[in-house]
């Protein structure tokens, strides 16, 4: 059986930053990035330009970014393992983890699993369609880029987030549509009233996406009328998903305490979790900002926790 001091599960931001803290900081990490379920490099490999991450002004792809911090983890010395996590067993010391081929001990964890955003699944939204070509589920990240401004963009969804989005979305669309299944909001009120007096915001009730068109990008879109069942189509520039997150925290079955939406609750201002010797960095514990920036700064920060707690039991 491999021992070693820390293990940290997952990639992208969190997960690489916290590597390159920890092998500095010589804990001789062990990173499980993620292969049969797709997730190495985390949500970042799915998107095209990033223009937000500090020190590339003029944008880096998501995947030539985590390219450069899987790089710089592997310099100081972190233990890359391309497989995913099968299980752990947090009710024995040192904690075991279990890949898909590679099993080993080791005193912390960190998880920085992620969250996979929800999406629909029609027609043109898929992998290898239009997903990431207008099709996206964080308009935060990508709303600002050129293939969005002054086109006609489409929100889906009812909630606080859908709104939030379109308002923002609204500082680059032409015109913004929030689209919605039914015919009222699930959003707070008063989010509710912004989104129905906002100048540029127009809301399409009882409806639901049946079909993305485009060539290069998205050019239209197929909705249909959930009382009428008619079919209409509509130019558009961008449709965004509102429709909330999974955390990947199925592996852990129960054995760190979670939030209300499944997140995993670390103590505020900390990344440390309900289970003393485990830490939680990234998406899998935060559902208000999940950007690549805020990421890698909890990674940062799970290294450190990590690194004084395990000092605090050498002492």
């Amino acid at each position: 059986m491999e021992k070693t001091k820390l293990v940290i599960i997952g990639s992208g931001p969190a997960g690489y930053c916290a590597a390159i803290y920890a092998a500095r900081a010589n804990l001789n990490p062990w990173l499980y990035e993620g292969f049969y379920s797709g997730t190495v490099g985390g949500q970042l490999m799915t998107t095209t330009d990033v223009e937000n991450y500090p020190g590339f002004p003029a944008s880096v792809s998501g995947p030539d970014l985590m390219k450069l911090f899987r790089d710089q983890s592997e310099r100081f010395g972190t233990h890359l393992l391309t497989e995913d996590v099968i299980s752990v067993d947090l009710n024995r010391y040192p904690f075991l983890i279990k890949g898909s081929t590679t099993s080993v001990e080791a005193e912390a964890i960190i998880v920085a699993t992620g969250a996979t955003a929800k999406r629909l699944d029609v027609p043109g939204t898929r992998d290898g369609e239009f997903w990431q070509k207008g099709v996206t589920a964080c308009a935060v990240c990508d709303g600002a880029m050129p293939i969005f401004r002054n086109r006609p963009l489409y929100v889906f969804g009812g909630g606080d987030t859908a709104i939030e989005e379109a308002i923002f979305l609204t500082r680059y669309a032409s015109k913004v549509y929030i689209v919605h299944r039914r015919d009222s909001l699930r959003a707070s009120k008063i989010m509710a009233d912004r989104a129905k007096k906002h100048p540029k915001i127009e809301i399409l009730w009882n409806s639901i996406l049946e079909k993305v068109e485009g060539d290069d990008v998205v050019r239209a879109l197929q909705l249909r009328h959930v009382g009428t069942d008619a079919l209409t189509t509509h130019e558009a520039g961008g449709v965004f998903f509102a429709i909330g997150h999974t955390p990947n925290t199925a592996f852990l079955q129960g054995q760190i305490e979670l939030d209300d939406k499944g997140y995993i609750k670390v103590k505020s201002g900390t990344t440390y979790t309900s289970r003393e010797g485990v830490f939680a960095a990234g998406d899998v514990q935060d559902h208000v900002y999940r950007q690549a920036i805020t990421a890698a700064g909890t990674g940062c920060m799970a290294a450190l926790d990590a690194e004084r707690w395990l000092s605090s039991k050498e002492a």
